[in-house]
């Protein structure tokens, strides 16, 4: 049972704010390079060439960080959370410098691939080490903290790569981050000093690990293709690889995913799917700054930051919700956030108009901050309900460490399924972005019978035990 009278403060002691730093901060270098990239890499095409290629520096990088986030649990054996973080850091700052001095696409895009490699490692740990780094009582709030860095990125991000590709050095833009990179890696021989390696070394997941490249491989592609058939074929192809991945899973001896995952009576791959759910719902924020510029006549940086509505539920939601520590109250947070996320995204459906005035434009934001806020509603209890799936330490951890896969995997499928959305609706800008948001609201639907899922399958649990302790 949690220890009473945790608070956020708590997370800012004097030893445990280093730790605190390291975890956010990781987590939030990953979300700014996501977007300050995408913000610069039309104007580094015409600097450097590749236009061809642009697509594929996202592809790159999210399928390297799905790839490394796979190995984090192996990594916390082999090298313990000091090793590990400064593997990550040092991974991302190579591949932020090498984007830094790139003279041409080619170089750019293996500069992402190692900074992917790095990125997933740091996401990954952020949540692992929460396991080992803090009590029970503040895990739901260390963990609020670390996905709260995503809607730090969604605002840095599209800043700071909007004014250096205006200004017109858009080198500089990677070389703050890889300053940012280097100062926060600097402070974890200090900060994680008291932690040690965890759960025993154990060999690489090499088949699950290469199913799960190809699928993300597959989902990225589809993102990329021209919309239609071949998108909806992509789509299809990666569920099915993700499928023999965890069909795999199920009988392996190596994996990514705990073995509790695949017992009948866990709610642990309730808990997951539900997560996948709530990710690809935040999907929409890729999106929406262009429906913002189409049907609000919003200038680009407006645009940009109207997409972050979203961004800002999520993270003033988990200020309120990460609190709640009554057994029964975080149960209900865990099925009213894709509740309150399909609720947020139908309104924000039905108020779309054209041509939207100032009070349609404001009730537009506030429908997606709506949305956002059911992500943060339920997200810290859900990160807190994987780290305490078992009592066996390593195995806590293990779950933990799958946390970044999921999500990574998640947000993956969500961009390529909104493609698909939004396909459907063309021409029509109005027609696009309703069909996307229904779409999403009714993925979140069944986030919220996954949800239900795992609270009867935990109920039964509990039952289950009571005559063992009588």
């Amino acid at each position: 049972m949690p220890e009473a009278g945790a608070r956020w403060g708590d997370l800012l002691t004097r030893d445990r704010l280093g730790v605190t730093i390291v975890l956010a901060g990781g987590t939030a270098l990953y979300a700014i390079s996501s977007y300050v990239t995408a913000s610069l890499l039309p104007t580094a095409i015409g600097d450097i060439g590749g236009a061809r290629y642009l697509a594929w520096a996202t592809t790159i990088f999210v399928v390297a960080s799905i790839v490394s986030s796979t190995l984090v649990g192996s990594m916390l054996a082999a090298r313990g959370p000091v090793g590990s973080y400064l593997t990550g850091f040092g991974l991302f700052s190579i591949g932020t410098v090498i984007c830094l001095v790139s003279p041409s696409m080619p170089v750019l895009l293996a500069g992402r691939a190692v900074q992917g490699l790095g990125g997933g490692l740091l996401m990954g740990l952020g949540y692992a080490v929460i396991h080992q780094a803090y009590p029970a009582a503040l895990r739901a709030r260390a963990a609020a903290l670390v996905s709260a860095m995503w809607g730090v990125g969604t605002f840095i991000g599209p800043a700071l790569g909007g004014v250096f590709a205006q200004l017109g050095p858009w080198r500089l833009a990677f070389g703050c981050l890889a300053v940012l990179t280097v100062s926060v890696g600097a402070i974890v021989p200090f900060a994680l000093r008291s932690t040690v390696k965890s759960g025993h070394a154990q060999r690489i997941p090499v088949v699950s690990l290469t199913l799960l490249m190809v699928a993300a491989a597959l989902v990225s592609i589809a993102g990329v293709l021209p919309r239609g058939g071949w998108t909806v074929a992509g789509v299809l192809a990666a569920l099915a690889v993700v499928a023999g991945f965890l069909a795999w899973e199920r009988r392996a001896t190596v994996t990514v995913l705990p073995r509790l995952t695949f017992v009948q009576s866990s709610p642990l791959r309730w808990i997951y799917l539900t997560m996948v759910a709530v990710a690809i719902g935040i999907s929409l924020e890729n999106f929406v700054p262009l429906f913002a510029q189409e049907l609000g006549a919003l200038a680009p940086l407006a645009a940009g930051f109207v997409g972050a509505a979203a961004s800002l539920g999520w993270t003033l939601a988990q200020v309120v919700s990460a609190g709640a520590q009554r057994p029964s109250t975080v149960d209900r947070l865990r099925i009213a956030g894709p509740a309150v996320l399909a609720a947020g995204l139908t309104l924000t459906a039905l108020t779309q108009i054209r041509d939207t005035g100032l009070s349609a434009l404001l009730m537009w934001v506030l429908c997606m901050m709506i949305a956002g806020s059911g992500i943060g509603l339920a997200w810290p209890h859900l990160s807190a309900a994987v780290m305490d799936s078992s009592p066996d330490p390593a195995e806590s951890q293990q779950a933990a460490a799958a946390i970044g896969t999921v999500q990574l995997i998640a947000t993956a499928f969500g961009a390529a399924i909104s493609g698909v959305l939004v396909n459907l609706g063309e021409p029509s800008p109005l027609r696009s972005a309703r069909f996307l948001e229904l779409g999403l609201a009714a993925i979140a639907i069944l986030g919220v019978a996954a949800a239900l899922a795992a609270h009867r399958s935990a109920a039964r649990n509990t039952v289950q035990r009571q005559p063992a302790l009588a």
